[in-house]
C-alpha cells in the first residue's frame, strides 16, 4: 500500500469512527455546561442504537431508524433530569443508573435481533467535483454518510450559540452560577432539562450511526465503552464544542491505529490506549484544584433549589 492510500484510508476511517464519539460529547458538553453532569451517556447510545436498528430493520427507512433513536435518547435522558434536577438526586449515581438500565434493557430487548445485518444502512455519499481533490477529496468528500458532515456542522453551529449568543450566556451562567442567573429572569430547572435533553438526543443520534451506518447490525453492547470515552472527551475538550470534535477525531485515530500498527507495536496495548488515555484524564480532573483550572462549571453536579445559595 502506497503512503497516500494508507493516509487515505486512515483518516477516512478517523472521520468514520470519530463521528458517534463527535455527537454524543457535543451532547454532553451541553449538558455539563449547565451544571449536569450525565454518566449515562453509554446507556444512552446503546439504546439508540437498539431503537434505531428496530425501526430500520422493520421499516427498511434508516434515517427513520436515526429520527426515532435520537427521539428515544432524549426521552431516556429525562429520567436523569428528572432525578438529577427535580428530585435533585445525585448526578453520579443517577448517571450510572441509567447506563446500567439503557444495557439491561438494550440486551433484554435485541435478543430477538442478535448478530442481524441491516439490508438498508445509511447510503454513503460521493460530492461531485470535490471527491476528486487529491488525498482531501477521498477522505472528506468520497465514501462517508450524512451524519459525518451534519456532526461536523453540528459542531460549529454548537459553538456559536455556546459562545455568540444570548442562549449560550444562559447555558453558560446557569453552570457557573444558578443563583445569580435566576436572579436575573433565568429559568434555571428549564435550561437544564432543555441541556439534558439535547445530551440524550445527540446520544442516541450516535448509537444510531453505529448500528445504522458505521456497523450495519445489531450486537449487544455494540457501543463497547464509547460513553465513557466521551465523558473524558468532555474534560479534554475543555467543554467547547470545536475542541470535542478535534479530540473525537483524536481518538478515533487512536483507535484505528490500534489495528494499522499491529506488525510494529503489540495490539493489545494500542487497542488500550484510547481507553487509558479516557482513565488519566478522568483521574487528572476529579482532582478539584485541576477541574477549576482547566475550566469547569462551577455549578457542575451541584443540585440548585431556589432560594438557596
Amino acid at each position: 500500500m502506497s503512503w497516500e492510500s494508507w493516509v487515505i484510508a486512515t483518516f477516512s476511517r478517523t472521520l468514520a469512527y470519530g463521528t458517534p464519539l463527535l455527537l454524543a460529547t457535543l451532547g454532553e458538553i451541553y449538558a455539563e455546561r449547565a451544571g449536569v453532569l450525565n454518566l449515562g451517556v453509554e446507556g444512552m447510545m446503546i439504546i439508540g442504537a437498539f431503537a434505531g436498528f428496530a425501526v430500520a430493520h422493520n421499516t427498511g427507512n434508516p434515517w427513520l431508524g436515526v429520527l426515532i433513536a435520537s427521539a428515544v435518547g432524549g426521552v431516556f435522558s429525562l429520567i436523569h433530569a428528572f432525578a438529577s434536577i427535580t428530585l435533585r438526586a445525585n448526578q453520579v449515581v443517577s448517571g450510572l443508573a441509567l447506563t446500567m438500565l439503557g444495557l439491561g434493557l438494550s440486551g433484554v430487548l435485541g435478543r430477538r435481533f442478535e448478530g442481524m445485518p441491516l439490508f438498508h444502512p445509511l447510503k454513503e455519499v460521493t460530492v461531485p467535483g470535490l471527491a476528486s481533490i487529491p488525498i482531501l477529496g477521498p477522505i472528506l468528500f468520497d465514501g462517508q454518510n450524512l451524519l459525518v458532515y451534519i456532526s461536523i456542522v453540528l459542531a460549529v453551529i454548537m459553538w456559536y450559540v455556546l459562545y455568540r449568543t444570548r442562549i449560550g450566556v444562559s447555558i453558560r451562567a446557569v453552570g457557573e452560577d444558578p443563583a445569580t442567573a435566576d436572579s436575573l429572569g433565568v429559568n434555571v430547572a428549564r435550561v437544564r432539562y432543555l441541556c439534558v435533553f439535547v445530551g440524550g438526543v445527540l446520544a442516541g443520534m450516535a448509537g444510531a450511526y453505529l448500528s445504522i451506518a458505521y456497523r450495519p447490525s445489531w450486537t449487544d453492547g455494540m457501543t463497547a465503552g464509547m460513553g465513557w470515552i466521551v465523558i473524558a472527551l468532555t474534560i479534554f475538550a475543555f467543554w467547547n464544542p470545536l475542541l470535542g470534535l478535534v479530540g473525537a477525531y483524536f481518538f478515533a485515530a487512536l483507535f484505528h491505529l490500534s489495528f494499522r500498527l499491529q506488525a510494529w507495536v503489540a495490539p493489545e496495548l494500542l487497542k488500550a490506549m484510547p481507553y487509558a488515555l479516557a482513565i488519566l484524564v478522568l483521574i487528572a480532573v476529579s482532582r478539584g484544584t485541576l477541574q477549576k483550572r482547566m475550566g469547569a462549571p462551577s455549578a457542575l453536579t451541584l443540585p440548585y433549589r431556589r432560594g438557596e445559595e
